[in-house]
């Protein structure tokens, strides 16, 4: 089987003020916001940080009841998810899921910047919570 992963897109970490987050970064390590957007379907505003040929996403809730939201009051700030690029997200989420992965979206939808995405259960792998992200 080939290597269907191409890199590292972003590791997604909760905060609960995305301002107060996003000026931390730029103090800490001269991190500049190169894409920042509120998602309404997901209940999130998100800041994206580029760190070479890959991102920190910053995610704050826009609705306690929102998944960011809910992880947010169970677990307090830090890391969310993984995103992983991959070529295509159709064939990766089929891969994953014949391999025992739990899918949270059903098939891969339309995520920002013009990617598509599709979300993957932390129960089918190993704890962590995986996006899988095509650009």
């Amino acid at each position: 089987m080939a290597m269907i992963l191409t890199c590292i897109d972003h590791v997604a970490i909760a905060v609960h003020d995305l301002d107060t987050a996003i000026a931390f970064y730029e103090r800490a390590f001269g991190a500049t916001v190169t894409h920042r957007e509120t998602i309404e379907f997901d209940g999130v505003d998100e800041a994206m940080l580029q760190v070479a040929d890959s991102y920190i996403q910053l995610l704050s809730a826009t609705r306690d009841d929102s998944p960011v939201g809910k992880f947010l009051k169970k677990h307090g700030e830090g890391l969310h998810h993984v995103g992983y690029r991959v070529a295509d997200c159709a064939a990766a989420f089929e891969s994953m899921v014949s391999a025992g992965a739990i899918g949270i979206d059903p098939a891969p939808r339309p995520g920002v910047r013009g990617s598509t995405i599709a979300f993957m259960h932390p129960k089918g792998s190993f704890g962590t919570l995986i996006e899988l992200v095509q650009e």
